[in-house]
């Protein structure tokens, strides 16, 4: 349970490391060749710990702590029996099932969370706008005094 909720907040923690790192640069920044190759490394380590520690110690959490084995079925605490088991619904979901399909779950929250923070860093930072107000023909509108 450790290692799960630590390599949560480790990729949690990256990611912030890249919205801190967004906001300290402007935006017509050119990044040098050594902070590219910095960059990217940050990244595939980021992206190692999102889409391949994390879905393993969930697995690992569920499979050897909690029992998440195939021969146990779910029952939804009896109000979801299946027919083998002589209740009424028509299939068997294992725990193993479940557990998969956590892991499946995991993997689309951080899809969505990396493509979210992909939108953030390629976009622009906003800016007070430095435009004057015009009027209905077209001139500027400035105020003296």
């Amino acid at each position: 349970m450790v290692a799960l909720v630590v390599s949560i907040l480790a990729s949690i923690l990256m990611a912030f490391g890249i919205l801190w790192y967004r906001g300290r640069i402007a935006d017509d920044h050119k990044m040098t060749w050594g902070e590219a190759m910095l960059f990217s490394t940050y990244i595939f380590f980021l992206l190692f710990v999102v889409f391949g520690i994390v879905p393993h110690q969930w697995l690992t959490l569920a499979e050897n702590e909690w029992s998440f084995r195939a021969d146990r079925l779910w029952d939804a605490w009896g109000l979801i029996t299946p027919q083998s088991q002589g209740g009424w619904f028509p299939v068997d979901i294992t725990l193993r099932v479940i557990s998969d399909s956590i892991a499946a779950v995991i993997y689309i929250v951080y899809l969505g969370a990396m493509s979210n923070l992909w939108k953030v860093w390629q976009s622009p930072k906003a800016t007070a706008s430095t435009e004057v107000e015009t009027s209905t023909y077209g001139r500027p509108l400035v105020r003296r005094g």
